[in-house]
């Protein structure tokens, strides 16, 4: 019997060819049955067997207030993914500690040093008593792979998860208390990965982008992961622009759009999520967010949406305190 997968798979397919004509047909990967775009399909994802690794410990760094700090690695689709682990003084608490991973935004693979970004907000979810994942997703510092964007590749989402599913293999993580926290094109990330891994227990999202994609049509973006001039890489690119070649324009009554679209599978959506951005916001448009609150609202999921006056892409001080503030109490509730 053809699952439904396969029958949306197909019916893609068909679906292209009466299109475009044969001459326009995505040219053969390695697999010569794979279907372009198909890897980025909730279905397809949601059917794909993620798997984490054990946890290798490299370098112990600087301890910070209350808090160790070491570099890291894992393995995600074969490829070794380092990154920034805190763990808490002391012995873990009974089933052990509460953990986040961490997803960073776009920032250039070249110039992207592990412990040069994001330092204050790591070290307030650190204070909190929270183990803090900073993950290099592939690609970036010493992480093996190829940087793609997160938008027209499913990559860094697998490495997310394989995040998840590594520090659910320790003994002193509680594997039914970890969350994710995603900023910019994370925020992407960080929904579609709770969309395919119920384990995952709250999801944060900083001045998220592209839910529908729709919305990325709507509201475009000033992210360097989508500008050919700014990016040190062409596939991510090259990879949407063919996607768009071959399926048309971005919108959700397209069947390929749909079948990628992460709010039109909002049903999968099991645990809640909490949403912070600055209406000045230079990079991404504050009505990703408002668009994807409606539709949260309009399905009756749990979350909690928060609009800053000022702060930008980085929602900076003053507003950082009270949006980490209430991301430290989002989290505990939650994990």
């Amino acid at each position: 019997m053809m699952t439904h997968r396969r029958v949306l798979l197909l019916f893609v397919v068909l679906w292209s060819i009466s299109t475009i004509g044969w001459a326009q047909e995505p040219e053969a990967t390695e697999d010569p049955d794979a279907v372009l775009g198909e890897d980025l399909m909730i279905e397809y994802l949601r059917n794909l067997e993620i798997e984490g690794s054990e946890i290798q410990f490299h370098q112990e760094l600087d301890k910070g207030s209350n808090y160790s700090q070491y570099i890291i690695s894992y393995l995600s689709e074969g490829y070794r993914i380092r990154g920034l682990l805190t763990v808490p003084f002391g012995i873990a608490p009974e089933g052990g500690f509460k953990a986040i991973v961490f997803n960073h935004g776009y920032i250039p693979p070249s110039t992207y040093r592990t412990t040069e970004r994001y330092v204050d907000y790591v070290r307030v979810l650190a204070e909190a008593g929270f183990v803090v994942f900073k993950i290099d997703m592939r690609g970036h510092g010493t992480s093996e792979g190829e940087s793609e964007g997160t938008y027209f590749s499913p990559g860094y989402t697998i490495d997310a998860i394989s995040a998840v599913k590594s520090l659910q293999m320790t003994d002193f993580i509680d594997p039914d208390g970890i969350g994710l926290w995603g900023h910019s094109m994370s925020g992407n990330l960080v929904l579609r990965a709770m969309l395919i891994e119920p384990s995952i227990k709250a999801g944060v999202i900083w001045a998220g982008a592209v839910y529908s994609y729709d919305d990325f049509a709507k509201y475009a973006i000033s992210d360097p992961s989508f500008n050919p001039s700014a990016s040190t890489s062409t596939r991510p690119i090259s990879r949407g622009q063919q996607m768009r070649e071959v399926y048309g324009p971005l919108d959700t009554e397209t069947p390929f759009w749909q079948a990628v679209s992460l709010t039109e599978h909002i049903e999968y959506l099991e645990s809640p999520i909490q949403l912070h951005h600055a209406v000045d916001d230079p990079i991404v448009n504050i009505g990703y967010s408002y668009d994807l609150a409606n539709v949260l609202d309009e399905n009756d999921k749990l979350y909690e949406i928060y609009a800053y006056q000022g702060g930008g892409h980085n929602i900076s001080p003053p507003y950082f305190n009270e949006a980490m503030r209430r991301t430290v109490i989002f989290f505990r509730e939650n994990l």
